[in-house]
Parts: C-alpha cells; sequence; structure tokens
C-alpha cells in the first residue's frame, strides 16, 4: 500500500465503456475500483469521459445525461472514504453554465475538479460545439503526491504539461480517448515521450479500448518514464486493469519496470480494428447477429470472415459456420421489368435494368433482416464508395460496413493475411476460410454477362494510388499527376469522387481505419461544382 515517502500503486483501467450507459458505465467502474483494491492499489485511472462514454457527440447536450453523470461522481464520492482513490471523467456542468470536459480526483468522500483545456476540432472530433476550454489547471494533490491531470488533447500540445510541471506537479495522469488509425500508436508514443522530455515527469497514458459507431479505441494504454524508458505497455483491443508500481525519484515519480514496443504489423490491426468495431456495434445495438449476401466475390468471403471472427456463428457449415441460404431472384427481377416495361418502352436496357437486381438483393436480405432481427452486414470498399461504384437501395442498403475505409488492394491483401494467420480473439475457425477462387477471380458487380470492375474503372492498383493521393493526402491533380500517374485518368477519377459524395451521405456507418474515412473524417458538399483542371 502507499507510503508517502516511498510511492503509489497506480492502477491503469482499460475497459470499454457504453456511450449514454451511465449506470453501466457506473458499474464497471465499480468492478474496477474493487478488483483494483483487492491488489492494493492507491489509485485507479479510467479512460476520457468514462462515465458516459466516448464520444457522446450532441448527447452531452441532453442536460438528463450531464445530471446523471454528476449523481454517479457523486455516489461515488460517497464511497470512497476508504479504498482507493480514482480518476474518473464524465460531462461537467460548470458554476458558470458551461459545460466542461472534466478528470474527478475522487476520495476521502469528495472530488477535485480539472478541466481540458485543448479542445479538438479536426478529422473526427468536434468538442468544440459542445464543451468549453478549460483554464491552465493546477496539480491535485493525493495522499503527499501531486498529480497533473491533462485530458487527452491536452498532452498533443506542450502548454498544459509544462504549466503542470512549473506548478509542481511530480506525475502525469493523462485519461485519453484516442481512436485507432493505422500507425497512429508510434505517433502517440512520440509526443508523449516529447512532453515527457520537456517536463521530466513520468507520463501515464490510459486509453479507451472498444467500439462506438465509426470509431474503434484499441487501447494500448503506457508509461513512459523521465529519460523516455517505456515502463509499461498494456495490450491492444483488450479491456485489462492493470497495476503499476511507483517509487521517488528525485523531483519526480518513476514506475517500475521496463516494456518493449512492439508495433503491430498493419494488417493484423487493420484486421483487429474491423473485429472490434462489428463486434460492438452488433453487441452494444443489441442484433442477435448479422445477415449479408454471399456473392462469391472477395468482398463478401472478407466481410463474412470478419463477421464470424467477431461474432461467432450458432451452426457448423462449410469454411466459416455460417448458415447458407439461397434465395432466387430471376422471377422478383422479371417482374420488376413487366411492371417498368410501359414507361421503359422503346428505350435500350440500360444501368436502370442493370440496378433492379442489386435492389431486389437488397430487398431480400432487408427482409430477411425484419424477419429475424439480423442486422444486414453491407460488403462494399472504400475504392467503390469513393467512385460510386455502388447500387443506392441495393447493395449500398444495411447497417453496416467493415470494408466502407478498406481499398480494394487492401481487400485482396487482408483475406491472403487471414487466410495464413488467426486472429487473438477470433471466433471463428483457423486456417484457409476465404476460397483461393474469391482472391483470384476478376472483381465483378455481377450486374450484367462477363461484367468485370475493369470495364469501367482503371486497374485497383492505379485507382487505389489516386484515391489515396486525393482523399487522404488532398493533392492537387498536378501533384498527383507528376507522380506519373496519367492526367486524364486522375481528372477522371477527380469527377467520380465529387459525383459520388450523395452516394456517401446515405451509405451506412463502417469501421474508421485511415487518417480520412468518409463520414465524419471527410464532410464534402453535395452540390459542388468545383473540379481541378
Amino acid at each position: 500500500m502507499y507510503d508517502p515517502l516511498v510511492g503509489l500503486s497506480l492502477a491503469l483501467a482499460q475497459l470499454n465503456p457504453i456511450v449514454g450507459n451511465v449506470s453501466g458505465n457506473l458499474a464497471r467502474v465499480r468492478e474496477a475500483r474493487d478488483a483494483a483494491a483487492r491488489q492494493g492499489a492507491d489509485l485507479v485511472v479510467f479512460s476520457e469521459l468514462f462515465l458516459v462514454g466516448y464520444p457522446p457527440e450532441d448527447l452531452v447536450l441532453r442536460p438528463a445525461l450531464v445530471h446523471a453523470a454528476a449523481e454517479a461522481l457523486h455516489a461515488l464520492e460517497r464511497e470512497s472514504g476508504t479504498g482507493p482513490g480514482l480518476v474518473v471523467t464524465l460531462p461537467w456542468r460548470g458554476d458558470d453554465g458551461r459545460l466542461y470536459n472534466t478528470a474527478a480526483l475522487v476520495s476521502g468522500g469528495r472530488s477535485e475538479l480539472r478541466f481540458k483545456r485543448e479542445l479538438p476540432n479536426y478529422g473526427v472530433f468536434d468538442e468544440k460545439r459542445v464543451f468549453t476550454p478549460g483554464p491552465l489547471s493546477s496539480p491535485v494533490d493525493f495522499r503527499g503526491v501531486r498529480l497533473g491531470l491533462p485530458i487527452c488533447e491536452d498532452v498533443w500540445f506542450s502548454e498544459t504539461a509544462q504549466h503542470l510541471a512549473r506548478q509542481g506537479a511530480e506525475l502525469l495522469i493523462v485519461p485519453n480517448g484516442s481512436p485507432f488509425e493505422v500507425e497512429k500508436s508510434q505517433q502517440r508514443l512520440h509526443l508523449v515521450r516529447d512532453r515527457v522530455a520537456e517536463t521530466g515527469l513520468a507520463l501515464a497514458y490510459v486509453n479507451q479500448v472498444g467500439g462506438q459507431d465509426e470509431l474503434v479505441f484499441d487501447g494500448g494504454s503506457f508509461i513512459v518514464n523521465p529519460g523516455g524508458e517505456l515502463a509499461c505497455a498494456l495490450p491492444s483491443w483488450t479491456e485489462t486493469t492493470h497495476l503499476t508500481r511507483w517509487e521517488r525519484h528525485g523531483g519526480g515519480l518513476r514506475c517500475e519496470g521496463r516494456a518493449a514496443w512492439n508495433e503491430e504489423p498493419r494488417l493484423q490491426a487493420v484486421y483487429q480494428a474491423m473485429m472490434l468495431g462489428l463486434r460492438d456495434y452488433v453487441r452494444k445495438n443489441g442484433f442477435p447477429g448479422v445477415v449479408l449476401g454471399m456473392s462469391g466475390g472477395i468482398d463478401s468471403a472478407l466481410s463474412a470472415a470478419v463477421a464470424v471472427d467477431a461474432l461467432g456463428a450458432s451452426q457448423v457449415g462449410r469454411l466459416l459456420g455460417i448458415t447458407l441460404e439461397t434465395l432466387p431472384i430471376e422471377t422478383v427481377v422479371a417482374a420488376a421489368e413487366a411492371a417498368l416495361a410501359p414507361g421503359f418502352a422503346g428505350r435500350p436496357r440500360d444501368i436502370a435494368e442493370e440496378n433492379l437486381q442489386a435492389r431486389i438483393r437488397g430487398l431480400l436480405l432487408m427482409a430477411l433482416s425484419n424477419k429475424f432481427g439480423r442486422m444486414v452486414l453491407t460488403t462494399g470498399n472504400k475504392s467503390e464508395m469513393s467512385v460510386g461504384y455502388a447500387t443506392l437501395y441495393g447493395d449500398m442498403c444495411g447497417g453496416y460496413s467493415v470494408l466502407k475505409d478498406i481499398y480494394k488492394t487492401e481487400v485482396f491483401a487482408l483475406a491472403r493475411w487471414r487466410n495464413a494467420q488467426y486472429p487473438d480473439g477470433a471466433l471463428g475457425p483457423p486456417g484457409r476460410v476465404i476460397p483461393e477462387s474469391s482472391i483470384t477471380k476478376a472483381p465483378t458487380a455481377e450486374l450484367r454477362p462477363n461484367q468485370t470492375d475493369q470495364d469501367s474503372l482503371p486497374p485497383y492498383e492505379v485507382l487505389d494510388a489516386i484515391l489515396h493521393r486525393l482523399v487522404e493526402d488532398e493533392r492537387s491533380v498536378q501533384e498527383i499527376a507528376d507522380a506519373g500517374f496519367p492526367r486524364e485518368t486522375v481528372l477522371r477519377v477527380q469527377h467520380l469522387l465529387y459525383a459520388a459524395e450523395y452516394k456517401r451521405r446515405q451509405a451506412p456507418p463502417g469501421v474508421k481505419i485511415t487518417r480520412k474515412g468518409f463520414g465524419r473524417d471527410r464532410r464534402y458538399p453535395i452540390t459542388n461544382a468545383f473540379r481541378e483542371p
């Protein structure tokens, strides 16, 4: 237990809250607190806005939610006469009537509040919409130790951490709601090492884990000691409450132990994000399972593999253990064409008839969803959605998409990876789960005989490289052409990208993987006459 002359025992609670479920999140706090107390913890730290879940978006504008969070905090205060202290987080209505993103240190029957100063307002974040920036805060005293409590974005800049150090903080404890994107974990480590170097103080970084709509939080909490050494690194994708022990070191504290930083391979991290994002979307929204259309192509095969790995399967079947139903659509298509024949008279067959097939497939899938309560999982990828190569109310209909932020070239790479690797935490079978024929066959929308995607689009290696530069990197047409791509192809892809915005607005949510996914990250106007020459 704690000795003010030696140090303290600090538990990092890397958990998976549910947005809006204040009573359930409070129960998780109590469960982690009691488990940490049995291990001898002095203090338990939770991730950002834990009592209401992160990100709550405009839900925090509901006074009832803010009140419920405050009542949960008061309940924890009443229970804090003995046992470990807590760093819990919540939205708090200040005496000035404004709403703050808040960390509360709860101990001895009371709490001290500290407000988040740096409110992110880029990419998926729009905290300035709902919160007020807090002032530069002072450290809090906890049983003889002065703790700085910056919150998430506060440590992406120097000011708050340096101010806390000047005010006598001995340790920086940072609750975070930092969503996954590829290659972001190294960025977190570098910025934390920068703050440690600037302040000379150790920093404990506690991140959320779990899926929330399109965002997935990968956990990966860690501690960096003065000097930049990594003392502790928690696993990604996994809930855990981990006890660390600290000793006094000069003017601050130092965490015992050493850890190695193991950067997760890209494809492994992406697959884990897709699994966790789908699993939590289904679980937290109460769906009993999913239904999807299997075309024999790579997108539906990979989507099915992710679904079974994330959710399991109720019956054993070929390869994946899913129930396969074949529903004929010929008679329904024929009936629809007959109904439309008077209006279409004298006009050649074209995309209107082709899209009937996709829309009738969607109709049947949605009927199955309605009858059995299972969510329709869409199977389109980012390449298709970028250029509008998808049918509204057809293959786009559904509740969620695991491939929404995955370009086609990476779809192939992920399929090969899954056939060769077994993901941690997967509920599906090991070994080959995606037929080789699905990987090697030419991609097709299957809306007319002998159709392939490359009849209408550049080769995916070219298309994806151009799209990455247009979407993630916001490169100009000239810059992309200078990189070796045919200018006329770049111009065509740019036109398709802008023209498909109205479709993307009607697409289901899906797992964010890249720096700039469609939806929360990239907000382009539908009515848009701009084209680069």
